[in-house]
């Protein structure tokens, strides 16, 4: 065939538009700046590697691969996800409160993957969906991809203002609510006990479907422990619960699950076929028998006790490191403190301050999915051990004395 001639070379189409709406993510960009071995970052919500259990992992993968049993592991798989792995995990969602039958569980790519399914399942482009302010980044660009319209719910210390929420509910008729109830991604806040019943109510007097986000609950070092918000009367037919083994076993297996209404089973199965057809079979295997050996336990004891450490290093100092009328909480589990600076202070003039030092987070803003606040911060402890903590602080407040 003779060349085309360029004079006559057709344009490509443009990419699909509903990609237009949707922003990067800055925590990715910022972990490429971050990735020298002698920076110091806060920025990634990351488990510490050296606590992975590799040991139990090791012999979790041989077991899967050991003859007899290889062939099934390294075969296609169910849509729905390993049987024993979905017995494991109904049954810690059993301990977090919420009544499940394995079949209630759909085993995901990555609590990621079981977001973007709830969009798939729940939103047609232009449906609202309601969003804490600020929100889970990665949860807003799902939402975005699906079409959504996304209207901010104004959240304090206990979570979203419920009373501002009733309003908006009224106004806009929503599809669901996004909320991440436990030691939340970006803030380290928690909703308590009464604000997840009043919640939960609210949920089943306006028809609202919940998609309750976990993956940090069982990273908790004070305090007692609090029960799904699908636990509550009222939320027990609309509550999506979605949690992940990623911030308690190893993020590299990607292994999420969505337990969902039996009313959903089906779209959110088909959701996922188009997706990927299943997670993979040897990942699922090999988690399913870390899970059944009974170490789980004493492996998050061991993340609690030195998680704990750490975190506690942040908050001790963080009053030398940062501007005089700063702010922040004091979160009892997760990974992650909310900062915000004085008024006037921007937090991304700060983070080029710190990077020139060798120390990195998050600036707040691109959390916000209406008006940022460019005055906060999110500072991650779990992957630097104390004196590590001490150091990034100084360099931290190093760059502070520059501005």
């Amino acid at each position: 065939m003779e060349p085309v001639d360029p004079a006559r070379r057709a344009t490509r189409p443009e990419p699909a538009r509903r990609l237009a709406g949707v922003r990067s993510s800055p925590v990715r960009e910022i972990l490429a700046l971050t990735a020298r071995a002698e920076v110091i970052s806060f920025a990634g919500g990351l488990p510490a590697p050296e606590l992975f259990d590799v040991p139990a992992l090791r012999e979790a993968f041989a077991d899967a691969l050991a003859d007899g049993r290889a062939q099934r592991a390294l075969q296609y798989s169910t849509t729905e996800g390993h049987a024993p792995l979905r017995e494991a995990l109904a049954a810690r969602m059993e301990a977090r409160g919420l009544p499940t039958h394995p079949d209630d569980v759909l085993v995901t790519t990555g609590s990621q993957q079981a977001l973007g399914l709830a969009a798939a399942a729940l939103v047609d482009p232009g449906d609202v969906v309601l969003v804490e302010d600020p929100s889970y980044l990665a949860a807003l660009q799902s939402f975005a991809l699906a079409g959504a319209r996304l209207v901010c719910v104004p959240a304090g210390s206990d979570g979203p203002d419920l009373d501002a929420l009733g309003a908006l509910v009224a106004a806009h008729r929503p599809k669901l609510l996004y909320v991440v109830p436990t030691f939340q991604n970006p803030t380290g806040r928690t909703i308590s006990h009464p604000g997840r019943a009043r919640l939960a109510q609210l949920a089943g007097e306006s028809g609202l479907w919940l998609l309750e986000d976990d993956p940090y609950g069982e990273l908790r070092y004070d305090g007692a422990a609090l029960p799904s918000l699908g636990s509550f009367p009222g939320a027990d037919d609309r509550t999506l619960a979605v949690s992940s083994l990623s911030k308690v076993l190893a993020p590299g297996l990607r292994i999420g699950w969505l337990r969902a209404p039996a009313a959903l089973h089906r779209a959110l199965t088909v959701a996922k076929q188009a997706g990927d057809l299943h997670t993979s079979t040897v990942d699922q295997m090999a988690a399913a028998t870390v899970l059944a050996a009974g170490g789980m336990e004493a492996h998050l004891d061991r993340l609690r006790s030195v998680y704990r450490a750490r975190r506690d290093a942040l908050l001790g100092g963080l009053a030398a490191a940062l501007p005089s009328g700063s702010r922040w909480n004091e979160p009892e589990g997760g990974m992650f403190v909310w900062v915000r600076l004085p008024d006037g202070h921007d937090a991304a003039v700060l983070l080029q301050a710190a990077l020139r030092r060798d120390v990195a987070f998050v600036p707040g803003a691109p959390f916000f999915a209406g008006a940022p606040d460019h005055a906060t911060l999110r500072l991650s402890f779990t992957t630097h051990p104390p004196e590590e903590i001490d150091e990034g602080l100084r360099r931290l407040g190093a760059a502070v004395a520059e501005g």
